[in-house]
């Protein structure tokens, strides 16, 4: 019998992967949910990518999730007369808010908001921190700093300040901008970037107004610190190496990822692990070993979800690259030792009646020979609940509401089907047993579990477990009307 993988997979569209042929060969090679990136190119140019992923779910009858990434705001030094300036280490350097170009001894840093959090002994980095600055001195349009780590610093290069929580707005003009041009296109999920606080999770949701489902992307020290009030307010999470490798220790990063993937496990949200996965395929077409063994570490942990950015937006190999990842993925599912791994960080809640029942019908597919689950569901609430308890078998999740199956392609184990509104119960278990048998997860001697609620295509009512065979014929002679 046919069992895909849990985990899935994220691909990032960019000048690689931009006409039909392309993203059709990343979606059969294993992508479930497609990443937008908004830092790069135009709106043009994204709904093109939109409606041929749109165009792609209408040819294969599945449901495809689209991921648009917002910017958030970007900090940059100013420009210097000659182009960059060497800084060495143990020598002063000065940011201020002084337009002109800069010397090898200042530059300009066009950021009042920085200069207003900054305090002596705090630290400054640029480049992606490959140089360090330690504040000596400060005030509301300066900064007197001494270098800690030399480099070369050139026009416009990023700055990073770890060390505090900026006053500043998650969402630019610009992100605003994109986040209102995402919802308007049919983007399933928003990632929001530079989130600091939970307040910048709650404006953002405001601009939604409900047209997607918002992912805090956590790259900043200070949402590490706020996280768990972050993710009561968001709908999932992206652990982002890239930014959180530059403002922490790199050792610390490690940790810190199999934290957040246990905590968003536990609150039943997705939760994606981003950055650097197979950097090596931008121009390889084979990855390191290193590099495998980091996609499987994420797996090993219960990620929902696993990412490629340059890999498959800018790289030379990037249907490789995401059959690379779905061929790591099958190899450690199929590995005794992830079970085992999986079912001991269990996070037992039994808060809900759905909580109950999801539980329950985890311990009865693994109990007997139950060949899938199957929720009917109208937000996918119930099915996140599900795919948390990661059972041994497949996730069958069937709703009217094709917004609701997108969103869910980005949960652990979940297998997303179109149906019709259905009124009686009967029916439900039909369309559920018909639709484990067209997956491939069942035929008409197995049993499935259903998960429904009555009265049917009402959000949160979640009441009823069924076991129930995959012969209609048995099911129309024994079910009640």
């Amino acid at each position: 019998m046919r069992r895909l993988r849990n985990v899935k997979i994220v691909a990032t569209l960019g000048p690689a992967s931009s006409d039909y042929t392309t993203i059709r060969a990343l979606f059969e090679a294993g992508a479930d949910v497609f990443r937008l990136n908004m830092s790069h190119g135009t709106h043009a140019e994204q709904k093109a990518r939109y409606d041929i992923i749109r165009q792609i779910e209408a040819d294969t009858g599945r449901p495809i999730a689209v991921l648009a990434d917002l910017q958030g705001p970007k900090l940059r030094v100013g420009t210097f007369a000659a182009g960059a300036a060497d800084l060495e280490e143990g020598v002063p350097f000065r940011f201020d808010l002084d337009p002109t170009e800069g010397e090898g001894h200042r530059v300009c840093l066009p950021h009042p908001e920085i200069f207003a959090a900054l305090e002596p002994g705090a630290t400054l980095l640029v480049n992606d921190g490959k140089i360090r600055l330690r504040v000596d001195e400060c005030g509301p349009d300066f900064a007197n700093c001494t270098v800690t780590t030399g480099g070369t610093i050139s026009n416009r290069k990023g700055v990073n300040v770890p060390d505090v929580v900026l006053p500043l707005a998650a969402l630019s003009d610009k992100d605003r901008a994109d986040l209102e041009f995402a919802c308007e296109m049919g983007a399933d999920w928003l990632a929001l970037s530079f989130v600091q606080r939970p307040e910048d999770v709650i404006e953002a949701r405001a601009l939604a107004r409900g047209r997607a489902a918002i992912l805090s992307k956590i790259e900043k020290p200070a949402a590490v610190k706020a996280f768990d009030e972050i993710l009561k307010v968001s709908d999932g999470i992206m652990v982002a190496r890239g930014d959180l490798g530059v403002e922490l220790p790199v050792h610390a990063v490690p940790p810190i990822q199999k934290r957040l993937i246990r905590r968003c496990r536990a609150a039943a949200k997705p939760v994606i692990v981003a950055t650097q996965m197979l950097e090596s395929m931008i121009e390889s077409p084979m990855p390191t070993r290193a590099e495998v063994s980091d996609v499987a570490t994420a797996i090993y942990e219960g990620t929902d979800a696993i990412m490629l950015s340059a890999e498959s937006a800018a790289g030379r190999y990037p249907v490789d690259a995401v059959a690379t990842m779905n061929s790591v993925a099958q190899s450690v599912e199929n590995d005794p030792t992830y079970r085992e791994v999986i079912e001991a960080s269990r996070t037992v809640v039994r808060q809900t009646v759905a909580d109950g029942i999801v539980a329950a019908a985890r311990e009865i597919a693994e109990a007997t020979d139950i060949s899938a689950i199957c929720c009917y569901t109208q937000s996918g609430k119930t099915v996140s609940l599900i795919a948390r308890e990661r059972p041994r078998v497949p996730i069958i999740a069937m709703s009217p509401v094709v917004q609701t199956l997108r969103k869910i392609c980005l949960s652990w184990g979940v297998h997303a089907v179109r149906c019709d509104e259905v009124e009686r119960f009967k029916m439900a278990v039909v369309n559920a047993a018909r639709a484990a048998r067209d997956f491939g997860f069942a035929d008409e001697t197995n049993q499935i579990v259903v998960t429904a609620g009555v009265p049917f295509n009402v959000q949160g009512t979640t009441n009823i477990l069924r076991v129930a065979p995959c012969d209609e014929r048995l099911i129309f002679r024994t079910d009640p009307e």
